[in-house]
């Protein structure tokens, strides 16, 4: 059956998410020109070429795009096993995660997992709605989810793959997952995380986790004398401090800072956060927040006005994404949370991170371009 052709008005585009993205994005290039000037190109081209892409997407009907989603699981399931079994990734930190292009190109195929796993889980649980709780079909998505996150995991990128955890499992919540089953999951969970951490601590017995994920767990419980160094969390806290009130401004040469004495390496990436505290202070800090909360807030609504739950489904999870994100970020860079290796939606540097939450809110806005007429 051919698709219907969709016809959009201009009147149904939300315009306040994409200027709310765009006014993101262009907060996050400033900052990291700022720590790292000799990104400025780059930057700027990215953030301009993931605008028209975000506004191109936008107008592709995620019917269509969803009708290939087996297409996009099998792609995704490709690259991660050529990061793994091929070697074809370059190794940072004991990590690869990245195919290397060029010098100045990379890609990170696992940033691109996120917004895939979002559309099959979508799509899955349109096909399943009826039988989403029966043991068949819980068996049937767990496995459908646990080849990729576990490809993911196995990187090793635990970060990501607990985002993405969370993330679906929303997803799958909102889908109509019994409370039932929660609480029984619950149960089950809780003596098992507590084993977790007994048997992390136990070394006679073979780990499955990476030494330094296993340190910095351990660091961040006991400290750095049981676990891996927390300098890298300690003056990212330090950073944001100084900032006070209204911080010591963008490109400050006056004032000595943490991007200019290089405590913290890559500050661009994971650790931006920190460069919005010092320079941008706690105002500056707040803003960034609420900009990611009203984007979060944004696809919310895209998915109560959704036409079907496919569309649903898909806008909660991009509301979920760049809320868990977010909010393990700036745990990690406030030092709440074990020190990890996520990005901060939107602001922080990394092309392959930015173009795939782009393509996410353009399917957001192409939801929204076929809302629930009243």
């Amino acid at each position: 059956m051919e698709m219907e052709e969709k016809k959009y008005r201009l009147i149904n585009y939300n315009f306040k998410l994409i200027i709310l993205v765009i006014t993101a994005m262009i907060i996050g290039s400033v900052i990291i020109i700022s720590v790292e000037p000799g990104k400025l190109n780059k930057q700027i081209m990215g953030v301009c070429a993931c605008v028209i892409g975000m506004i191109i997407v936008s107008l592709i009907d995620y019917h269509f795009i969803c009708k290939y989603y087996m297409v996009l699981y099998a792609i995704n399931i490709v690259l991660l096993l050529l990061i793994l079994v091929m070697g074809a990734g370059s190794e940072t930190h004991g990590a690869s995660r990245w195919f290397v292009i060029s010098d100045s190109l990379t890609i990170q195929p696992s940033e691109f997992s996120k917004i895939i796993l979002i559309i099959c889980t979508a799509v899955f649980l349109e096909k399943h709605s009826e039988t989403l709780n029966t043991l068949k079909t819980i068996a049937q998505l767990a496995l459908f989810l646990a080849i990729p996150i576990g490809l993911i995991a196995a990187e090793p990128d635990l970060s990501t793959s607990l985002c993405l955890f969370f993330t679906l499992f929303t997803v799958i919540f909102i889908g109509g997952l019994s409370l039932k089953l929660i609480g029984i999951a619950i149960l089950v969970l809780i003596p098992c995380i507590g084993g977790f951490f007994w048997y992390i601590q136990q070394d006679n017995l073979p780990q499955f986790l990476i030494d330094y994920q296993i340190n910095r767990i351990l660091g961040f419980i006991y400290g750095s004398e049981y676990g891996s160094s927390t300098d890298q969390q300690d003056n990212s806290v330090m950073a944001i401090g100084s900032g006070q009130l209204s911080g010591k401004g963008i490109n400050n040469s006056t004032i000595a800072t943490v991007k200019d004495t290089k405590l913290i390496s890559e500050q661009q990436t994971d650790f931006i956060f920190s460069a919005v505290g010092e320079e941008l202070g706690f105002i500056g800090s707040v803003i960034i927040i609420a900009i990611l909360a009203l984007i979060v807030l944004q696809c919310i609504r895209v998915a109560r006005h959704a036409s079907d739950k496919k569309g649903m489904y898909i806008a909660s999870g991009m509301a979920a994404l760049i809320c868990y994100q977010t909010f393990i970020n700036i745990g990690v860079a406030t030092a709440i949370l074990p020190n990890t290796g996520l990005p901060l939606p939107f602001i922080s540097y990394g092309l392959s991170s930015l173009v795939s939450i782009c393509a996410g809110m353009g399917l957001v806005l192409n939801v929204n371009l076929q809302k629930k007429k009243y």
